[in-house]
């Protein structure tokens, strides 16, 4: 018999919580009744899931392989729900999210190629924060997504539409400001961890957004950060400096959509984004 959904939610709810108590109160129900629910489940699974004690609970074996599958299950229903009913929406459209300033300065041609296309329709474009895109397209709140990679593509197809070289964001005195060319030795930054460096440099600093940090680094109050070279070209400062990195990985940007998306508009969405990456010239770094 298949398991219903609202054992495998409620079980999730206990797992993330680690608590009866306080999963019954996210859930809006009594922790006697989830207790029943999460005990019934183990009966018809035939397994035990969770180690319980009067101070604590606790995952065991058989709990932990579930709730992986659990979660991933669970997330597929919601996304496939939610595009359900975005797809009966008199006003049908194809939402693409972006982070702002990370989309390779290519936003409106992707979407004036993909208006171009067969089978197209309107895009509506959502912005995100830093590395929200995925959940985004996994949760089927969008249907494609404009990302730098490397990213978490799990249960998502992507392809790659643009590639540009990375520059580093100094401020005006930085003694590496006035060269032609740094590497990333100088600015103790590893070819590994370039991607991380780029996006702890919003975390590490009292700013929201990338203009605010540039704004920081101008001042000397920020360290240096890694750019595409499309960003630095459109957040020319006088207080900083943007030297090319001679042995930075490129940039390179995808759009990504769920792997089991068939829409022919998100096809044609993909399609367009092609388009206007292969229209597109890559900065060349002297």
């Amino acid at each position: 018999m298949p398991i219903e959904s609202r054992s495998l939610r409620y079980f999730s709810a206990v797992a993330r919580h680690r608590s009866f108590a306080r999963a019954a109160e996210e859930l809006g129900i009594a922790s006697p009744a989830l207790s029943r629910t999460v005990r019934a489940l183990e009966s018809e699974l035939g397994v035990m899931l969770l180690s319980r004690t009067t101070r604590s609970v606790a995952l065991t074996p058989a709990g932990e392989a579930l709730l992986v599958d659990t979660v991933r299950a669970l997330e597929g229903l919601d996304a496939a729900v939610l595009r359900a009913r975005r797809a009966a929406a008199p006003a049908r459209s194809v939402v693409l999210a972006v982070k702002a300033d990370a989309d390779g300065g290519l936003l409106d041609d992707v979407l004036a190629a993909t208006s171009r296309e067969p089978g197209s329709e309107p895009v509506a474009v959502k912005l995100c924060g830093w590395g929200e895109h995925a959940n985004l397209i996994r949760r089927g709140e969008v249907d494609a997504a404009l990302i730098y990679d490397p990213h978490d593509l799990r249960g998502l197809d992507a392809e790659t539409i643009h590639t540009e070289p990375r520059v580093a964001a100094l401020p005006a005195g930085h003694p590496l400001g006035s060269r032609d060319a740094i590497t990333l030795g100088a600015l103790g930054i590893s070819a590994e961890s370039i991607d991380r460096h780029a996006e702890r440099s919003f975390g590490i600093h009292p700013a929201a957004d990338l203009a605010q940090l540039l704004t920081l680094i101008s001042l000397g109050d920020a360290a240096a950060i890694v750019l595409a070279s499309s960003v630095a070209a459109r957040y020319p400062r006088p207080g900083i400096h943007y030297v090319p990195i001679a042995d930075a990985p490129p940039a390179s940007l995808v759009i990504a959509w769920h792997e089991d998306a068939h829409s022919p508009a998100i096809a044609a969405l993909v399609r367009g984004a092609a388009t206007a990456g292969a229209g597109r010239r890559a900065p060349v770094s002297d």
